[in-house]
């Protein structure tokens, strides 16, 4: 196991209902920014756990936690990635319910509050996605739950759409990492992230994970962050676009019903041919290139792995299949896929 040092900056009298969890990479002034976001949250009962994955920019230290009922920092000798860092952090969590903060978010004063309010709403449901805004653009949405294209392809719902179009609330495929609620119990119970993706589509792995074991993920219009993206990893940089196009094949590949692979693969992978030929002339055309060829070359790979072959589904096809998009052009103009509640 890497070696890690352990900080408690307060400890909670007992045990709180939320474990607030920040996996933190080069986050600069970010990271400050975050936790003085959660001072001022309206609920109280909530833990602050900080995984830094080896910074080097400093943004660690002299962190100012005062006015936080409970901050420990667990610093990591080697950069883990989002994946585990989040599953090293849920480890040492105490709280009923897990909630994920990017670095570079923000959350607005009644986070937890509205996610308590939709806990209790849906008492049934373990899952929940927020709404997400641009950080330096407020009037423009950064995510409304992750969606997911029956033939492959996931896209942050509403990405850089109007703020106008954030719809109401009610249920998305998964939720998008910078801020999804998981019930403590049900993320462990589902093996937690897959940390060989290290970064991106991990969360929509682990959403359709639970899609198939029959958990819906509850879309919260009113609980809501300001998010950067890729404010520490770069929107365009190499990193990026490699993990970002393989990690998508081997979340489609690794998850997908053998009959609906055999039924979609053809349209994943003109699909693919499409995203190519769109962004070809994009700065990193070679991260791009490299991430589909890789995905296409070892997504068979993630089938062959311990945790697919004990993994029950217990969904119906069809109703698993009824959580995604069937509208190319839905996905081609990211706009947000949240369907109305369903009777529970």
């Amino acid at each position: 196991m890497q070696a890690e040092t352990l900080t408690r900056m307060a400890s909670p009298q007992s045990d709180p209902k939320f474990s607030i969890i920040i996996v933190n990479y080069n986050g600069g002034a970010y990271l400050q920014a975050a936790l003085d976001s959660l001072k001022a949250q309206t609920i109280r009962d909530f833990e602050v756990i900080c995984v830094d994955n080896a910074s080097t920019d400093g943004s660690v230290e002299g962190l100012d936690t005062s006015g936080l009922p409970s901050f420990e920092l667990i610093r990591s000798n080697e950069n883990l990635g989002f994946a585990a860092g989040n599953n090293r952090a849920i480890k040492t969590a105490k709280g009923q319910w897990i909630c994920l903060l990017n670095p570079d978010a923000v959350a607005e004063t009644r986070w937890l509050e509205s996610i308590a309010a939709g806990i209790e709403r849906h008492p049934a449901c373990n899952v929940f996605a927020c709404a997400q805004f641009m950080l330096e653009d407020p009037s423009r949405l950064d995510g409304a739950g992750d969606a997911f294209l029956v033939f492959g392809i996931p896209w942050r719902g509403g990405f850089e759409r109007p703020a106008t179009e954030l719809p109401g609330e009610g249920t998305c495929f998964s939720p998008c990492g910078a801020s999804a609620i998981f019930r403590r119990e049900t993320f462990m119970e589902h093996g937690g992230y897959d940390e060989r993706f290290f970064c991106y589509c991990e969360d929509v792995d682990l959403g359709y994970r639970m899609q198939l074991a029959g958990e819906d993920c509850v879309f919260l219009p009113d609980a809501r962050i300001a998010h950067k993206g890729s404010g520490t990893s770069g929107a365009d940089s190499y990193f990026t676009t490699y993990h970002g196009n393989r990690n998508r094949t081997w979340a489609y590949f690794k998850n997908t019903p053998l009959s609906l692979l055999i039924l979609t693969l053809p349209g994943h992978v003109a699909i693919l041919g499409y995203i190519y030929w769109r962004n070809r002339r994009n700065l990193q055309h070679t991260g791009m290139q490299d991430g589909i060829r890789e995905g296409l070359r070892t997504g068979w790979q993630m089938r062959k792995s311990p945790e697919f072959k004990v993994r029950k589904r217990t969904r119906p096809l069809f109703g698993m299949m009824a959580a995604m998009a069937f509208n190319p052009f839905r996905m081609a103009r990211r706009k947000a896929h949240v369907r109305p509640l369903r009777h529970r």
